[in-house]
């Protein structure tokens, strides 16, 4: 086969997987799925050995879903790999790091050989137990655990698991339809994938994915020899949930191999913002990758030469049963420990530090006369981004996650809630050269009749994204009542019927000093209501003109 021909088949995987996953998110039932798009999915060869992935999804999903299928090819042997399988499994630790991520991963025959699996993951919005929230003491207090298992057996789906699925959670036929349309996402992957093999005349993927994997081995260990030679390290404190966290990090670059060392990191938390080690490498990686060789595809060839580790135990690297439900807390953050290390190799590279983690929010809606069903309800929310060294940062917008937000139509479409207000938070972006992106004003009520609970997963409450190179701190975010009740940054609390829930999230960190901000673009800050007067004055030199 020439290379002219590899290379096309290259273009056309990625086409192929972009499908598999569009088929996702037009069938999925639960609107993390189908209007956020908190899924991944991808090809992989015999070997388990991710080749190509969809550009919808996150890389938390993606990168940890690279290591998970191989748990997968070892759980069921050639003798019990059979055609018409479909797999599935939402263990934290050998999936994507909390049970609210199912993976189904379905095996590719052709001619009666096994030549690879597609494979994806998603967000569901109820899994059983506490619900999505980050009070559990254990991972057995957090929902249903199902170990690797198959789905459908030589094509007939086993139905007692479905049964147990629904018997187990709050929304079933959600649930269950998002377990199906993961299913059918992978069948329409695997129906491009023969259509293409057609074309070419090939009837198995191993000169394709050694093609694919070593060219992007290569070169994204020649782009790591770029970086200089050296011992880089940085240490961020962010919220945590009862106590204060240290996330820790030491990159050592020699030649073209870098490995990033987590030691120092804070031991684990008695409550479930623990991070597995899986998805700790996912986001380290992604950190890694995007500053290092952000052109190279994202494969398993491009993710093997970067060595992650994190002391067995830490709140990175948490062992069983640790309750990880929220791990994303954290897991959202590990970027920014990163690019604040390589900040030191690559001097006016990297962002600044910015709201990073999604402020997620599960509610659960009740009628207040107990009559009726209510609704559970997910919303993802973002804050702003980090300024960047020659750009402002951008506003609520999810990095390094990558999702959507649901919108305000669809949300209300759930469950019995309004959504009062959703705008920029003026003044929230970090101060400097180049402004942090700005977080924003979320107000909730229930409906007439209703009252909720809502679980709080929100961290850059008491330790704001800091600003880089002079840049100053973003604003720290803050959990109220609409009448300035203070609550919790964290865990399950009651909204009484009548009251708005208001969400400010934090803005992003700036880069460089204020003072250097140029002043057509303060003048444009202020005239788009992205600060205020007394900002324009005190902070940057510029007299309102007005």
């Amino acid at each position: 086969m020439k290379q002219i021909d590899y290379q096309i088949m290259w273009d056309r995987l990625i086409a192929v997987v972009e499908e598999q996953a569009m088929t996702l998110v037009r069938t999925a039932f639960s609107t993390s799925v189908r209007e956020a798009g908190d899924l991944s999915a991808g090809l992989f060869d015999a070997e388990a050995r991710m080749m190509a992935q969809a550009v919808t999804g996150t890389p938390g999903h993606v990168n940890a879903m690279a290591e998970s299928v191989g748990h997968f090819a070892a759980r069921f042997g050639p003798q019990e790999t059979l055609e018409g399988d479909v797999y599935l499994t939402n263990d934290p630790w050998l999936g994507t790091g909390h049970l609210h991520d199912i993976t189904v991963v379905t095996p590719v025959f052709r001619k009666g050989r096994h030549i690879g699996y597609f494979a994806c993951t998603a967000h569901v919005v109820d899994i059983g137990g506490r619900g999505f929230g980050p009070d559990g003491r254990e991972v057995y207090e957090e929902g249903l655990l199902i170990p690797i298992t198959k789905f459908a057996q030589a094509g007939q789906v086993q139905p007692l698991l479905i049964e147990m699925i629904r018997a187990n959670v709050r929304t079933p036929d959600q649930t269950a339809g998002d377990i199906h349309s993961l299913a059918a996402c992978n069948a329409a992957g695997e129906r491009r994938l023969h259509e293409m093999m057609d074309e070419f005349g090939i009837d198995d993927l191993l000169g394709l994915s050694t093609h694919i994997l070593d060219i992007s081995r290569k070169a994204t260990r020649a782009a790591i020899e770029t970086v200089p030679d050296g011992v880089y390290r940085n240490e961020m404190r962010v919220d945590g949930y009862d106590a204060p966290v240290d996330m820790v990090v030491t990159l050592t670059v020699e030649g073209d191999r870098l490995r990033a060392d987590f030691t120092g990191t804070s031991g684990p938390s008695s409550f479930g913002v623990n991070v597995p080690e899986v998805y700790t490498r996912a986001y380290a990686c992604f950190a890694l990758k995007c500053t290092i060789a952000p052109d190279v595809p994202n494969n398993a060839g491009s993710l093997e030469p970067f060595e992650i580790t994190a002391p067995e135990g830490s709140i990175l690297a948490a062992r069983r049963p640790a309750p990880v439900s929220v791990r994303h807390v954290l897991g959202h953050l590990v970027p920014d420990v990163v690019l604040g290390a390589l900040h030191h190799a690559l001097p006016d590279t990297v962002p600044a530090e910015g709201a990073s983690s999604l402020w997620n929010i599960q509610i659960a809606v009740r009628p207040v006369d107990g009559s009726g069903p209510g609704a559970e309800i997910l919303m993802f929310n973002s804050g702003g981004t980090g300024a960047r060294p020659g750009l402002d940062g951008l506003s609520a917008t999810a990095f390094p996650s990558g999702v959507s937000t649901m919108s305000v139509e669809a949300t209300e479409q759930v469950g019995p809630v309004i959504v009062w207000r959703k705008d920029l938070r003026e003044g929230s972006g970090g101060p400097g050269a180049h402004r942090g992106g700005l977080g924003q004003v979320i107000e909730i009520e229930a409906r007439e009749g209703y009252d909720f609970h809502f679980n709080a997963m929100f961290d850059r409450v008491e330790h704001p994204a800091r600003g880089r190179a002079g840049g100053h701190a973003g604003a720290p975010g803050r959990v109220e009542l609409a009448d300035g009740t203070r609550l919790n940054s964290k865990g399950r609390q009651h909204v009484a019927a009548g009251r708005r829930l208001r969400l400010s999230l934090p803005g992003g960190g700036g880069y460089g000093r204020p003072e250097a901000r140029a002043g057509d673009d303060v003048r444009r800050d202020l005239a788009a209501g992205y600060i205020t007067a007394g900002d324009a004055w005190d902070i940057y030199g510029q007299q309102d003109e007005e």
